[in-house]
This record gives structure tokens, C-alpha cells and sequence, in this order.
């Protein structure tokens, strides 16, 4: 199995010194995809939970639905290939859309084809799922503490499905659109039952991470960072909660307000309109 960071050595160069450190880098290295003996498309990853990060493209486009579906996953010995075999014949899409993903993300899935959430599992999507703002805060926090290979090496995203309460699945990458991969990957191989699913994500949300994210039943999304425009478009479109440039005491709620609880405090306050004297800085 491949090493999900290597050693190196650099200089940091200050003001009145030169110094030598030895540390850990984080490894991106191309692993491709075979899908019943035809090779699909190259991942640029970190080549950790590669069997997973397979299954869950798999499963975020659309090509399996269930574990079901599959006859096989197995890493290549020289760990560089997933070879994938399915119970049914699938034929491989005849194009690939670059995404905005760090590292090359790919989809074969335009936003016009995916449909739009219907009312009535709108309706089923919101009851229960209410999250106190406290709750996000401690979301956070949970989400930073589950980042193992960041702490070992920086320069890694880091997601994680939450059942609102508690991380219950972990992906960590170097491109932020595989630890989704990785996570519904997961999910397909060890089956996680929970009533509701929050996704957390150190990434900015982009329309293919919201995208995978609608995949895996998440009714909210929270991020470190920002979400695109067209995030925020799909987001509404499909009942999504979108939280971004979430923090341990506040955060951007951009769609569907009514799954974060009021409190008294809350109750008490005038919602305002305000132009930032700044842009964001995350």
C-alpha cells in the first residue's frame, strides 16, 4: 500500500537565518480507474481508501446505486489502478467535464439533467433535521479533530458525514471532490444507518461537491470556506441547508434558513441587511 506522505527536507529563510527542517509531505500521485476491464479516467489523489474513493464515484455519477451492483474491487498490487467489476454491463461515458475541483475533478453529470427536489421530500427532508447554531460550532471543532493527515503533513482536505450529533465517516485528500468519493465509498462498504446526514468539509463547495453531496442524502453541507454561486443555485433547488465560512461561534447560512433552530437569544434579534466594508476572507 501506498504512503499518504513522504518525507522531505526544505529551508526556511527569515530576516537574519537560513534553517533546515525535515518534514512530511502530503503524496498526489495518478491512480486509474478500470471499470469491467476498461479504463475510464486517472484520479489525481492521495492514495489512501483508494477501493472506496472508486465505489463512490461510482456511486456519486450515477453508474451503481447500491454495493449490490458490484462483483468486485480490488487495488492493483503496484497501486496505481482500481479494477472494478460490476453485475451488469454499463458503457463508460463519452465525456468528461473538468470540474473547478483542485487536482482535476471530473463528472460525466450535467446540472440540467439532475432533477429538482419534489416537494413533498422537501417536506420529509426538513422535519427533524433542525440544528441548533451551537451545533455547527461543535460540528467544526469535530471535523478539525478528525483531520489525521493534516496534522501529519498539512496540504489535505479533510470531510466528514455527521449524523448531527456525532463524525461518523472520515475522507481526507488532497483534492477536496475525492473525500466525498471516499465517503460515499464508505458508506457502500460498511453501511451507515442514521436518520440524518450532514456533510462537513474543510473545502469550498463547488457544484460538483454539492452535487455528491445530494447523492449521499445530506440535507445540510457546512464548509470552512465558501460556496460557489452555482452551489448556492443547486443548494436551493434541492432543499439543501448551505453553511459556509463556518466557525465555532458563527457562519453564512445561504439557503434554507428554517433547519437552523432559533433560540431565545435568536428570537430576540432583527435580522439586518448589511454590506460587508470587506470581501470574506474565509
Amino acid at each position: 500500500m501506498n504512503a499518504a506522505n513522504q518525507p522531505i527536507e526544505y529551508i526556511q529563510i527569515g530576516p537574519d537565518h537560513w534553517t533546515k527542517y525535515e518534514a512530511q509531505i502530503i503524496v498526489e500521485t495518478p491512480v486509474s480507474l478500470t471499470v469491467n476491464g476498461e479504463v475510464w479516467l486517472t484520479f489525481m489523489c492521495t492514495p489512501v481508501d483508494l477501493e472506496a474513493m472508486a465505489l463512490g464515484f461510482l456511486f456519486n455519477e450515477g453508474v451503481i446505486k447500491s454495493i449490490e451492483d458490484v462483483a468486485s474491487v480490488r487495488l492493483c498490487a503496484s497501486g496505481d489502478n482500481v479494477d472494478v467489476w460490476l453485475n451488469h454491463t454499463v458503457e463508460q461515458p463519452r465525456q468528461w467535464r473538468r470540474t473547478s475541483g483542485c487536482t482535476g475533478g471530473v463528472t460525466a453529470i450535467e446540472e440540467d439533467t439532475l432533477p429538482a427536489i419534489s416537494e413533498e421530500n422537501q417536506k420529509i427532508m426538513v422535519n427533524g433535521s433542525g440544528l441548533l447554531p451551537e451545533q455547527i460550532g461543535t460540528l467544526i471543532e469535530a471535523l478539525f479533530e478528525s483531520q489525521d493527515l493534516y496534522r501529519q503533513s498539512g496540504g489535505v482536505h479533510t470531510s466528514a458525514l455527521s449524523d448531527g450529533e456525532k463524525i461518523c465517516v472520515v475522507g481526507e485528500d488532497i483534492g477536496r471532490h475525492n473525500t466525498l468519493d471516499k465517503i460515499a465509498g464508505r458508506c457502500l462498504l460498511e453501511p451507515v444507518e442514521m436518520q440524518r446526514r450532514v456533510i462537513l468539509t474543510t473545502g469550498r463547495i463547488s457544484s460538483e461537491m454539492i452535487q455528491k453531496a445530494n447523492r449521499l442524502g445530506a440535507s445540510v453541507v457546512i464548509s470552512r470556506t465558501s460556496p460557489s454561486s452555482l452551489s448556492i443555485k443547486l443548494a436551493q433547488r434541492w432543499g439543501i441547508t448551505l453553511i459556509g465560512y463556518a466557525r465555532r461561534n458563527r457562519f453564512r447560512v445561504y439557503t434554507h434558513p428554517q433547519r437552523i433552530i432559533k433560540n431565545e437569544i435568536d428570537e430576540q434579534t432583527e435580522l439586518q441587511t448589511t454590506q460587508p466594508r470587506h470581501p470574506p476572507t474565509g
